[in-house]
């Protein structure tokens, strides 16, 4: 055996296993952010470009590998004369210049059409506004002019829905968000159901998706944004027609505060003593009957919150990171088929199906779930002004009470 051979030995063992780990990886079946199973037409459209392009590098790099193996296992020194030299034949030059060309023009061709497509935001059915923050998006759906939201006319009382987390949408209906950010530069990504968007301060930059069936396309923000930039996910729910309707007039239903006397009475004195300032919840009034506004721009260095208002109709929070369903609940939600997804959706959470687990520790120490600053931002000036979610030092009995005003939010 030669020296060599514990080299080679090595080597084979080593791509073995490079070549089974990506097998395996392959074959994952949870996979919410899968860009190869698009679930609506723009998606369809990118997965309908890469498939061909991929196809095509594929035989490019295959071919390139194999002239590759071939010149080292060939030419390999061995002492032999030096091979012929392909320098000055002008036909060679000519076609390594020429079938590039034509690679890159057959690629460059769909792909400048598809991002046309892409970018065609006329026509749509639903606008939403979406802004982005260190480490959350917010969702304001626009009263059309003839008082309709999304194409859809309140049957109750009507109003802006401000929500974030999770955007819900109607099934097959052209949605064109309008995105913007308060902070630092933020991309909206939802891989079923289009590519990526920037949002950028200062500016307006409209985007364009819709869902073929009803369910919940994960995504995330793919442009670093600060500390929890790992922590800044989103989720867009997609209902069908009846669903829609239902849930624009769930979150538009008036306020209805907790039975006197109750935990949930007194969790809600918690929330107007702690809470308020930031976080909105619409409708909600003080001892006096007044009604409760939050400030959050006289209280958080971004200047703005969560919108609290029907937060059990969610099953995710702070930043759609976090599940408010305990996973056996969120499974059959997320599992669900489509006929059947929407009811099990528009339930909201239940006593039973409350991560009471995760939303506790959040009231604890909302910092030490989602860092927000690091110790040298704390010398940093912010006249005064707190950033992210602050630790509130909450006691368990007011936290339980916290705990159990939220749930009726639904």
């Amino acid at each position: 055996m030669t020296e060599s051979s514990p080299l080679r030995s090595r080597l084979r063992t080593a791509a073995l296993v490079g070549v089974g780990a990506v097998v395996l990886a392959s074959c994952a079946q949870d996979a919410p952010q899968d860009t190869w199973d698009p679930a609506g037409s723009e998606a369809q459209r990118i997965h309908d470009l890469q498939w061909p392009i991929f196809m095509i590098a594929g035989i490019v790099g295959l071919i390139v590998m194999a002239v590759v193996a071939i010149c080292v296992v060939k030419f390999k020194d061995r002492g032999q004369p030096i091979p012929e030299q392909s320098h000055g034949k002008a036909w060679l030059e000519y076609m390594f210049i020429a079938l590039p060309a034509v690679l890159l023009a057959g690629i460059a061709v769909p792909t400048v059409a598809t991002i046309i497509e892409l970018n065609d935001t006329d026509d749509a059915d639903c606008v939403i506004n979406v802004t982005g923050q260190q480490w959350w998006w917010e969702y304001d759906y626009p009263i059309a002019g003839d008082g309709s939201i999304c194409g859809y006319m309140p049957t109750g009382e009507t109003g802006t829905i401000v929500t974030s987390g999770q955007m819900v949408i109607p099934t097959d209906a052209k949605v064109v968000i309008r995105g913007t950010s308060r902070d630092v530069i933020h991309s909206f990504w939802v891989p079923r159901l289009n590519g990526k968007r920037d949002m950028v301060p200062g500016g307006v930059h409209t985007w364009n998706f819709n869902a073929n069936e009803p369910g919940i396309y994960a995504g995330q923000c793919a442009e670093f944004c600060g500390l929890s930039h790992a922590n800044m996910r989103m989720e867009i729910v997609a209902l069908d027609a009846a669903d829609f309707q239902s849930w624009i007039d769930n979150q538009l239903e008036p306020y209805q505060p907790p039975e006197e006397g109750t935990l949930a009475a007194e969790g809600e004195a918690e929330f107007v003593a702690q809470c308020a300032r930031c976080h909105q919840v619409d409708g909600l009034t003080d001892a006096d009957g007044n009604l409760v506004v939050a400030h959050p721009e006289d209280q958080v260095y971004s200047g703005a919150a969560p919108n609290l208002t029907n937060l059990m109709t969610r099953n995710t929070f702070a930043g759609a990171t976090w599940d408010l369903l305990v996973e056996d609940c969120r499974d059959e939600v997320w599992d669900a088929p489509a006929d059947e997804f929407g009811p099990l959706y528009l339930e909201g959470v239940t006593d039973e199906c409350l991560n009471e687990t995760q939303l506790k520790q959040w009231l604890r120490n909302a910092p030490a779930m989602k860092p927000m600053y690091t110790d040298a931002e704390l010398l940093e000036p912010t006249d005064g002004l707190v950033r992210g979610m602050p630790y509130l030092a909450l006691s368990e009995d007011q936290i339980d009470k916290l705990v159990a005003y939220l749930l009726e939010r639904k």
